[in-house]
């Protein structure tokens, strides 16, 4: 049996541990949501939450954990009569990111449900999880469909398993912890809220903190069993106390001034629906328990807060998560109630506890929600000495100008990528289309077709009953089509012809406005530039459009236009990417204006690189961005190459570019 890491014995993410024992304290506050780079103990403390949990009395043989004070009436297994039952430690499940939907909510036995009409039922990993912690590593990269069945067990308290009529309902209330590096996407915004509280967590800059974290690792490497017996005084004291809070709770009063701070607070950081409130409330309430008092302070509203609100307060999709606490402690001061005392450090234990490093000391760590430094623009005058071109100076960045709504962009054909809101394909999920045969395990029963298989054999098959005698081989598979993400490749020429700052200010306009499209179609996306003489990858396909939203607010410009360097390095980006995920599907959206400079013949070098993609079949847009009265028509050519079409950057606001290139695929499904 493995030995987790103790809870404890993590160090310096002070705001992970606190909200994960609020929750054990109070598990109706609705999960965790921890956000921050990678290798910063997040699995581990997550991990280590389990064995700190009180057990679970549970129905004896039940494979849905009903209490048995209380049995679940509709339970698979049941019914149960109420009585005594038997206890077990609190399960953690992990759901795997790649999970099928039968694994998630569990599978029925469709042919025995058809043939002798019997509810053979294997739960899945939500019943697992009832009664205890359902975790998701990486749950920001979790399927859609999966999304959408959390969703629902989340709002229900219940998982639902129907298919052509035959029905299964089970319990399914669990603490959802997730875990997700911001860089490699955000999460959808419907399940955002679903979890009660968020942390950010980094790693600590501080030297002697840094050496502690190695020294703890390096033991528990070296023997996990004794490092953790070393820890185990703390871990049952922390135990105990999450058991003397669970009792106190019920005491604990929540005043009609703090009540106002909290929606005062609310409002003021314009969340939206009444969810906020309530988990502030119960939160709020949780940290009086754990503090050991029956009355809610000012300083428990405000770490509620901080832990509650900054998921939720009304954002663009680029900016930054967090909360403004100047504002946060304003508001809280106008709404300070008569009978609270002034002094947060006098009688009464409501100011903020000194700093520590373990989960007795709530307050924020360095680096609290939303203080992570982001990437700025320079500003006027300052030198940019990093990676200047040898092909000419250097300028400023340039401030995106205004995004704007962009149409449908969608890429010709059925794919078959993964799941997404863009372009048509062949998915688990969406309209039916038609039947096959099942590849491996039966998910979605195509009832008519496998009653129209069965039908001819019936009399062979000494069909005597109402019942339809039905075989493996009858059975069909419903094919459905519905949507895909998509790879958006941006290749931008950043050379001294695109310098002048209306220009490249327009430029980054059009594609900032594509990223916020690519934001809510959840695509991945990746940029290259090329300048001077050569092409960079400025960001690798990733879904994390906040990073690619900052690379090109910091895209400089100058030098000579090497159009050849970055087609070929668009052409490796590919490359790579089709091994890595060969269903998804790309769309090179090509931003220049065609005057390739540089090198022996630049022209034919960037005829012979556009080629190269023409041969693969990928789509591809060409952004027109030659100004002046006279007009070279270079652009044009680059498309005619590429097997695109191009499109001036005067007709950018007009219609958009994610508009054009839908235009374009579409010419280019009828001229083939």
């Amino acid at each position: 049996m493995s030995t987790h890491f103790p809870f404890t014995a993590v160090v310096g993410q002070q705001d992970l541990q606190l909200a994960l024992l609020l929750n054990s304290v109070a598990p109706n506050i609705g999960g965790v949501l921890v956000r921050g780079e990678k290798g910063t103990a997040k699995s581990t403390a997550v991990r280590a939450l389990s064995a700190l949990l009180p057990g679970v009395d549970v129905v004896s043989g039940c494979r849905f954990s009903c209490d048995p004070a209380s049995p679940d009436p509709a339970c698979p297994d049941g019914p149960h009569e109420a009585g005594t039952g038997v206890s077990r430690d609190a399960r953690m499940v992990e759901l795997p990111v790649g999970a099928s939907e039968d694994r998630l909510v569990g599978a029925l036995d469709i042919e025995r449900a058809l043939a002798e009409g019997v509810k053979a039922f294997e739960p899945g990993l939500l019943a697992d999880a009832h009664r205890g912690i359902l975790y998701v590593d990486e749950v920001n990269l979790l399927h859609d469909h999966l999304v959408d069945l959390l969703l629902d067990a989340a709002a229900m308290g219940a998982s639902y398993v129907e298919r052509e009529g035959v029905s299964v309902r089970h319990a399914a209330r669990f603490l959802l912890v997730g875990t997700m590096n911001p860089e490699e996407g955000e999460l959808r915004p419907q399940l955002l809220d679903r979890f009660g509280l968020t942390v950010e967590v980094a790693a600590s800059r501080e030297t002697d903190q840094r050496v502690e974290v190695v020294r703890r690792r390096l033991a528990y490497d070296d023997d996990p069993a004794a490092f953790a017996a070393g820890w185990a005084d703390e871990e049952d004291a922390l135990r105990a106390r999450i058991v003397a809070a669970r009792a106190l709770l019920p005491e604990v009063r929540l005043g009609d001034a703090a009540l106002r701070q909290i929606a005062a607070t609310c409002a003021a950081f314009e969340v939206d629906g009444m969810r906020a409130d309530i988990v502030m409330a119960r939160t709020a309430t949780a940290l009086a328990a754990w503090a050991g008092r029956t009355d809610v302070l000012a300083e428990d509203v405000r770490q509620a807060a901080l832990l509650a609100l900054p998921h939720r307060r009304r954002r663009n999709p680029f900016d930054a998560p967090g909360l403004d606490e100047d504002k946060l402690d304003d508001t809280l001061e106008q709404n300070r109630g008569e009978d609270e005392d002034p002094d947060p450090d006098g009688p009464g234990g409501g100011g903020r506890p000194p700093r520590g490093d373990g989960p007795d000391t709530p307050p924020q760590p360095e680096g609290e929600a939303g203080d992570t430094p982001a990437p700025s623009v320079p500003e006027q005058g300052q030198e940019q000495g990093q990676g200047q071109s040898s092909g000419g100076g250097e300028q400023q960045p340039v401030r995106a100008g205004e995004p704007f709504r962009t149409k449908m962009l969608s890429v010709p054909g059925l794919g078959e990528g993964a799941a997404g809101r863009r372009s048509r394909a062949r998915t688990e999920h969406g309209r039916t289309t038609g039947a096959r045969r099942p590849q491996g395990a039966l998910t979605k029963l195509h009832l008519a077709a496998t009653v129209q298989a069965a039908a001819p054999h019936q009399r062979a098959r000494g069909r005597s009953g109402r019942g339809l005698v039905v075989r493996r081989d009858d059975l069909r598979q419903a094919a459905r089509e519905g949507r895909e993400g998509n790879l958006v490749l941006f290749v931008v020429d950043a050379s001294g012809s695109m310098a002048a700052r209306q220009r490249m200010a327009a430029v980054k306009g059009a594609v900032l406005s594509l990223l916020l499209d690519a934001y809510q179609r959840r695509d991945k996306v990746g940029l290259i530039t090329f300048r001077g003489k050569d092409a960079e990858v400025a960001l690798p396909p990733t879904s994390s459009v906040d990073a690619a939203a900052a690379r090109l607010e910091l895209l400089p410009t100058g030098g000579r236009t090497p159009v050849a360097a970055g087609l070929l390095k668009a052409h490796e980006v590919l490359r790579v990417e089709r091994l890595r995920d060969p269903s998804r599907r790309p769309l090179l959206v090509v931003v220049t204006d065609g005057r390739a400079t540089g090198g022996p013949d630049p022209v034919a070098l960037a005829t012979r690189a556009a080629r190269l993609h023409e041969a693969e079949g990928i789509a591809s847009v060409v952004v027109d961005c030659e100004s002046g009265p006279v007009r070279l028509g270079l652009a044009g050519s680059l498309a005619h190459d590429l097997g695109g079409s191009a499109v001036t950057l005067d007709e950018l606001r007009a219609d958009s570019i994610a508009g054009l290139v839908k235009d374009v695929q579409e010419t280019n499904r009828r001229a083939a």
